[in-house]
């Protein structure tokens, strides 16, 4: 399967069309951003590595019966997928306080949530992603019914607890993450993009320890080397 065409170039990834319409090549880059852009900066090797771990978790919850866009990795930075239709709504899954949750509502960071939170942000980068509601979401159109709203946040929390299980038995907090859903041509509704420690706030279960995107965001360094543990954790699962 090669390249074609450049469908659409994001922060961290570009995607291509292939000879099959409906396949698409997802490339990984190395770039980083926080912010909403406003901070940038390269890691040689992440999007290599945020491949490997995406490819690992898709193929995990495909095993758990999550439908996904996944079909396999290609090489070290490209992956193989289903195309599909955005559902410009960002699902947030938080099991823990901490960034914005805290800053905004004043929620102790670190603490431990009573239950899972599952939230919106509306796809949109000229507006800063905001906060959605459900009747936001409807107005807008981003889903077709109450139904579909619902289904999203219920497979958002299925993920959850699929994915806290994967990461404690590595001895790693599933903190928070960010999830995208998509149409495929049947117009079912799938699991799409990526599954990366640049999606994910992971710590350490002993000691707290950020291995994510954080480093960066917060200028802690060690980035890349906290991504080769993450994988090295799952390889050796």
């Amino acid at each position: 399967m090669e390249k074609k065409e450049l469908l659409y170039e994001g922060k961290a990834k570009k995607i291509w069309t292939t000879e099959n319409p409906d396949l698409l090549i997802s490339e990984f880059k190395d770039s980083l951003t926080a912010f909403n852009g406003e901070k940038k900066s390269q890691e040689e090797g992440k999007g290599a590595l945020n491949n490997a771990i995406s490819a690992a978790l898709f193929e995990y919850l495909e095993e758990k019966g999550i439908p996904t866009h996944y079909v396999k990795m290609l090489d070290s930075n490209h992956m193989l997928h289903k195309r599909a239709d955005v559902i410009l709504i960002e699902v947030i899954v938080r099991n823990i306080a901490t960034g914005s949750l805290s800053r905004n509502l004043g929620i102790e960071d670190g603490k431990v949530l009573p239950f899972t939170l599952v939230e919106f942000d509306y796809k949109n980068d000229e507006l800063g992603d905001p906060k959605l509601n459900d009747q936001h979401a409807l107005i807008l159109e981003l889903v077709k019914s109450q139904d579909e709203l619902d289904y999203i946040r219920y497979m958002a929390r299925k993920i959850n607890r699929f994915l806290s299980e994967f990461y404690s038995e590595l001895g790693l907090k599933l903190v928070d993450f960010k999830l995208e859903f998509g149409r495929d041509k049947n117009d079912n509704i799938i699991l799409i993009d990526e599954l990366s420690p640049d999606n994910f706030r992971l710590w350490d279960a002993k000691t707290n320890e950020k291995m994510d995107k954080d480093r960066f965001r917060q200028g802690l360094g060690g980035l890349k080397e906290a991504y080769e543990e993450v994988l090295r954790r799952i390889q050796n699962r």
